[in-house]
């Protein structure tokens, strides 16, 4: 069956004859794994930025970002539905599944996005509320409904909205943004490339049924293993900046050169098998290490911003 076909059999009330599913079924909506990062990420820019939350408020910032972020994977499945249905890795989500309606994911999706956006706002300070407002229309409108199906470039622009929790956690605290927070930013920027491209070349075959054009699809698995290892040799510098620019200590610096180092020796590996069974387990453990890797940084961070509390 072609996408069309199927483009079509989404649009036919018989589908969604269940409806209403679980509590699990709307928690997988929020594509929690995404979500974890995501909370993650922006607690570390909490920690690090000058300047204290009272614990409470600082929590209701911590689960507005993170419901945010879960509204904007809801109103991401709402869309995908039709491509999410012929992908084997998303076929099994809520909508295509027929436990969840199309409509019942808008409208799930719409309402955490305002309530987080306005409890956020009155709760904690409106330029954070307007940052976190920003991020979700980008991810829901810039990503999903316009770049990731018209370019190749989908991952490069459209992931700045993963890279924003940071910010918007430093902005919780501070009412602002800086060059601090801003590089936070460009770590999960500049990292999501080589992660998501190393995941199409895994899965090439879905995003051609899909349709998406995704790097290996339209360019090639050649030029797609060419961007992963400059993204990557770009990545390494600006993981190691934290310490460069002050705010992390040489134990940091040293770390993360050595991770970032690994970083590059993998998508190395990456360009280097370009064929058979060698080619593919290389691609899977540059994508495995990828997450450990973004991961760590940001727990290194997070602990140093710790102890730098307890010791004053």
């Amino acid at each position: 069956m072609s996408l069309a076909e199927r483009q079509d059999m989404m649009t036919d009330n018989a589908v969604w004859d269940g409806g209403m599913g679980s509590v699990g079924d709307y928690i997988a909506l929020l594509k929690p794994r995404v979500m974890s990062l995501v909370i993650f990420t922006a607690f570390v820019g909490m920690m690090l930025a000058p300047g204290t939350l009272h614990p409470v408020i600082a929590g209701v910032a911590l689960l507005c970002i993170a419901v945010g972020a879960g509204a904007s994977g809801a109103l991401n499945m709402w869309y995908d539905a039709d491509i999410d249905s012929v992908m084997t890795r998303t076929s099994k989500r809520p909508i295509p599944d027929g436990k969840v309606t199309p409509e019942e994911a808008l409208a799930f999706g719409m309402t955490l996005s305002i309530g987080s956006v306005l409890i956020l706002g009155l709760l904690v300070n409106w330029f954070a509320g307007a940052f976190l407002a920003f991020t979700i229309f980008f991810y829901a409108v810039i990503y999903t409904m316009w770049l990731k199906r018209s370019t190749p470039q989908n991952i490069v622009i459209g992931g700045a909205a993963g890279a924003f929790p940071p910010m918007i956690g430093w902005a919780s605290v501070t009412g602002t943004v800086s060059l601090e927070s801003f590089v936070l930013f460009l770590i999960i920027f500049m990292w999501t490339p080589p992660h998501f491209w190393a995941l199409a070349l895994f899965k090439k075959g879905d995003y051609e049924t899909a349709g998406v054009p995704m790097l290996p699809v339209v360019s090639g698995e050649t030029s797609t293993r060419h961007q992963i290892l400059v993204y990557s040799i770009l990545l390494a510098p600006i993981g190691i900046s934290p310490y460069l620019l002050g705010y992390a200590s040489p134990f940091y610096g040293i770390a993360s050169a050595g991770l970032g180092a690994a970083f590059v020796w993998l998508s190395f590996d990456v360009w280097r098998l370009r064929e058979g069974d060698a080619a593919r387990r290389a691609t899977l453990r540059l994508f495995k290490y990828s997450i450990y890797f973004l991961f760590l940084l940001f727990a290194l961070l997070f602990v140093e911003s710790i102890a730098g509390r307890i010791l004053g």
